[in-house]
């Protein structure tokens, strides 16, 4: 015999039953300068606080966070549109993210270098002959003394 279980209804004020989903999106950035192997960099809204992102990284992604400074990245107005009216970039925050003692993070590799297989893919062979007939084609002649092929006589 299966017991049912019954949930009480929701009311109001009842913390028990409320599940809650953030308003908040955060991006992992591959760092442009090396950074240290127990730090990551992400990308966060301005609304975001450090205290919110190691309480998101923590509760959400059980990932234990050691601490999280931040800074606001301005952005650029330096482009034009059709007008001549300058168009500026939205602003945004980053976060470094240094996880806890003995936590490291790698960077994925999401497209990984193919092995070259001994015995030689037919297609890598196509593939090489038409790159050398291209060459071939697009390389200037000689005798022409440099002038190129566009400008003929």
């Amino acid at each position: 015999m299966q017991l049912k279980v019954r949930y009480p209804l929701y009311q109001l004020g009842g913390p028990q039953l409320r599940v809650f989903r953030t308003n908040f999106f955060i991006q992992l950035v591959r760092p442009g300068t090396a950074q240290p192997e127990d730090t990551v960099q992400f990308r966060i809204p301005m609304e975001m606080t450090r205290v919110d992102l190691r309480n998101y990284l923590e509760r959400i992604y059980n990932v234990p966070v050691a601490a999280v400074r931040t800074r606001v990245q301005h952005g650029s107005n330096r482009k034009r549109d059709y007008r001549n009216v300058r168009i500026k970039k939205p602003d945004y925050k980053v976060a470094y993210v240094q996880l806890a003692h003995g936590q490291t993070f790698t960077f994925p590799d999401l497209f990984p270098k193919k092995e070259q297989s001994p015995e030689g893919d037919p297609a890598d062979e196509v593939q090489s002959e038409f790159m050398k007939s291209q060459q071939q084609k697009q390389s200037s002649d000689p005798r022409r003394g440099g002038v190129p092929d566009w400008f003929g006589l």
